[in-house]
């Protein structure tokens, strides 16, 4: 039997996009989502299950889908993913559970991202939201710290267990990176916000405004609360050390994305939050977060929005098809190209940034091919906006307040498999312990750790 080709996902036209923060993906079709879900062959042993870093079980919701039983889908996501509107757009699937697809060794494999996606769409647009039946409460509490992917999947991992929680997020909307660091074009703030809801629902309490390590310290919560869970992200920022960097114009990433993303400077002034509209921008970084930035400079109304990245396309981190969105909306690419300096005029306003040429040789400690500089290659490219997105750092406020919590020397929080810090009812998962993931490995890692909490708070009468 021939099996059907992979269903294409209909987007906004590039020319049309550019000026606007409208979701850029548009969607299956009932029809589209049908024919996709019978492209499944319903493996006996299916390998995109442990591909899955919350353990979906793929083939079941899938066929859900292909059988009608939008419930059943949604039902079967739910069970292992409390976030699956927000996995469908944004967790990489094509080198996670669409990788290790069967139909994949010989064509396309099965669109699993999208079919996620619609299934939890269907819910949100059609069916009344369900949560679960509420189980007996244990009487043990756990503090939650962060909002972002980690913090909300184990805060609903761990009041499906019957214990009370409560989450607490700095900032004044709940959802973390996904609401200050992934624009509206890639995922819109209601589906985060329609996901947030739905962890409520299962009894979290959520405090915003509150940042711990200021107001409480993690000691101080551990003589309310039986554990305390630290799903903190990955929010400081990381800059080249070059001159100029403290000249006007040159923006973190984080900061960026945040005044964009969750204080809508875009829509200035009628939102107090400014943010420069760059004529000329440079994005410095070849991620996911790069390829955000140089999106948002472009619907900010930029003429020219480049990519500057030290090494080749093949060794960019971005997904691709953010690449590709990227390209299609008039981003150019730099490659092989390293900044050394920024320079301004006399107001202090940036003004160039000086780059040199790269080449490749040999691959380094991360298997990538090592950048080196070709002699007398310097060049100037003429700026007004330079944004810096070559990573983040776990902010040190949470280990400088907290006593006997080890970390590295990079900053994150030292933990094992389970997520156990080296303090004692003290566990942390996602960005504060691996540095800058993705949001489905933050949410993995929530999960174990909730289920580590569990055991604990089982484990003894405390």
């Amino acid at each position: 039997m021939q099996l059907l080709e992979r269903q294409d996902m209909a987007r906004q036209d590039p020319k049309k996009r550019r000026s606007n923060f409208d979701e850029v993906a548009l969607g299956y079709s009932h029809e589209q989502a049908q024919k996709e879900a019978s492209r499944c062959i319903q493996c006996k042993k299916p390998s995109c299950v442990p591909g899955c870093p919350v353990g979906i079980d793929i083939p079941a919701f899938i066929k859900s889908i292909a059988e009608d039983d939008m419930d059943g889908a949604i039902r079967e996501l739910k069970s292992m993913n409390a976030l699956p509107a927000i996995c469908g757009r944004v967790c990489p699937q094509e080198t996670q559970c669409e990788e290790v697809c069967v139909l994949g060794r010989k064509g396309e494999p099965v669109a699993i991202g999208r079919l996620e996606r619609y299934a939890s769409d269907h819910e949100q647009g059609t069916m009344e939201k369900r949560g679960i039946e509420q189980p007996e409460t244990t009487g043990k509490k756990v503090a939650v710290v962060g909002s972002g992917p980690a913090g909300l999947t184990a805060a609903a991992e761990l009041a499906k267990m019957g214990h009370s929680v409560t989450l607490f997020e700095a900032l004044h909307k709940a959802g973390g990176v996904l609401v200050y660091g992934i624009p509206e074009f890639r995922l819109p703030k209601s589906i985060v916000q329609s996901e947030v809801e739905y962890v409520e629902s299962l009894g979290v309490d959520i405090q915003l405004d509150t940042v711990i390590g200021k107001l409480e310290t993690v000691d101080e919560l551990l003589d309310e609360y039986d554990a305390v869970f630290l799903g903190t992200g990955a929010g400081l920022p990381v800059f080249m050390g070059i001159d100029g960097e403290n000249l006007n114009g040159v923006y973190s990433a984080n900061e960026f994305l945040t005044r964009v993303n969750l204080m809508k400077a875009y829509q200035f002034p009628d939102y107090d939050t400014p943010v420069k509209r760059g004529q000329r921008v440079v994005v410095v970084g070849g991620g996911n977060v790069a390829m955000d930035s140089a999106r948002c400079a472009v619907r900010l109304g930029a003429n020219e929005v480049t990519i500057v990245y030290r090494r080749g396309e093949d060794e960019m981190p971005a997904r691709n098809e953010e690449i590709e969105n990227a390209r299609e909306e008039g981003v150019k690419f730099k490659l092989l190209s390293n900044p050394t300096r920024i320079l301004g005029n006399e107001s202090n306003w940036v003004t160039q940034l000086e780059c040199l040429n790269m080449e490749l040789c040999e691959p380094d400690e991360s298997g990538r091919c090592r950048p080196v500089p070709l002699e007398a290659s310097e060049h100037l490219i003429d700026v007004d906006v330079v944004i810096i997105a070559i990573g983040t750092s776990p902010n040190p406020l949470i280990p400088m307040t907290t006593t006997g919590l080890e970390t590295s020397k990079w900053g994150t929080i030292i933990a094992d498999e389970d997520g156990l810090s080296s303090k004692q009812a003290v566990y942390g998962g996602g960005d504060v312990v691996t540095g800058s993931a993705t949001v489905i490995s933050a949410m993995g890692a929530g999960k174990t750790a909730a289920a580590a909490i569990d055991r604990y708070l089982n484990s003894k009468e405390l």
